[in-house]
């Protein structure tokens, strides 16, 4: 009796769980991220915080820096080169491209440093990676949502009215946050292996605003090179933006269903192979 109560009173052993690395090609985890949603929560927070630690002005500069790149380029292409802006105010005009593009910049910024920079975390504990490079894009959501007030402040100057067609914006953004994820995951992915890349996505990004109509109206582009434009997802997604917001330009069509095309496959791509780099990412680094 006394051999059966000491087994009673024993606590019973703990499952052991065992991490083991994925074989082939596996799924995307999707299950997994969503049942690990605080965490990515978290990490969110922790990117919007840190990006503004330390700082005098703190969460002013979300209103600051859209203010400060509109007037920077209002003054040197609106002003200096007088750039054309499809018959709006070169503001606004710079304004409506700035939007997609500054969040597109700083998520794939983060998305390619997202492994390296939190090196210390990956080795410590295991949770889904794909939530490091995700979290560090959607932290740029507040951004973005400041930089839409004051493009509407802009708007309410300018005795412009606002638009029915604006209801397609959270289409255009959910397009640009996918794309730069997309853009996120395969960066880092090559980041792993070569270093060089930390330094090169900078010269990237710059080539890649040049090459999109950011500062510049489409109808500047010769025609004979129009074609070879348009295969930049962030061309459709930019005339979208100013056609939503300012009625100039076309609504999208080919073009951009094209570049969904493009923004999908280079996203499920870019996952895989970045599911596929994550099992030896500690050790490579």
């Amino acid at each position: 009796m006394k051999a059966m109560s000491a087994a009673a009173d024993r606590p019973a052993a703990r499952p052991r769980v065992v991490i083991e690395p994925s074989r082939g090609w596996t799924t995307l985890g999707l299950r997994e991220l969503w049942e690990r949603r605080e965490l990515l929560y978290f990490l969110i927070t922790r990117e919007i915080r840190g990006a503004h630690r330390q700082t005098a002005l703190g969460l002013s500069w979300i209103f600051l820096r859209p203010i400060i790149y509109m007037l920077l380029l209002s003054l040197v292409f609106g002003r200096i080169v007088k750039v054309p802006s499809d018959g709006v105010p070169y503001p606004l005009f710079a304004l409506a491209g700035l939007l997609p593009w500054t969040f597109f910049s700083n998520a794939v910024t983060k998305g390619a440093r997202s492994l390296v920079d939190n090196l210390h975390l990956i080795a410590k504990v295991y949770f889904p990676r794909l939530m490091i490079p995700t979290a560090g894009a959607a932290s740029g959501i507040p951004d973005f949502a400041a930089s839409f007030a004051v493009f509407l402040v802009v708007l309410k100057y300018y005795g412009m009215p606002l638009r029915v067609e604006m209801l397609a914006v959270p289409v255009l953004f959910l397009l640009t946050l996918a794309f730069a994820l997309a853009m996120g995951f395969w960066l880092a992915t090559l980041s792993v292996r070569y270093r060089d890349v930390s330094f090169a996505i900078g010269f990237l990004l710059q080539a890649l605003m040049y090459a999109s109509p950011v500062i510049y109206p489409v109808s500047l582009v010769p025609v004979s090179a129009q074609v070879f434009y348009q295969l930049n997802p962030l061309s459709a997604i930019i005339q979208g933006f100013r056609w939503s917001l300012l009625g100039t330009g076309d609504p999208p069509g080919l073009a951009a269903a094209f570049a969904v095309g493009m923004i999908l496959l280079s996203l499920v791509s870019g996952a895989y192979v970045f599911r596929r780099t994550e099992r030896s990412v500690v050790d490579v680094l």
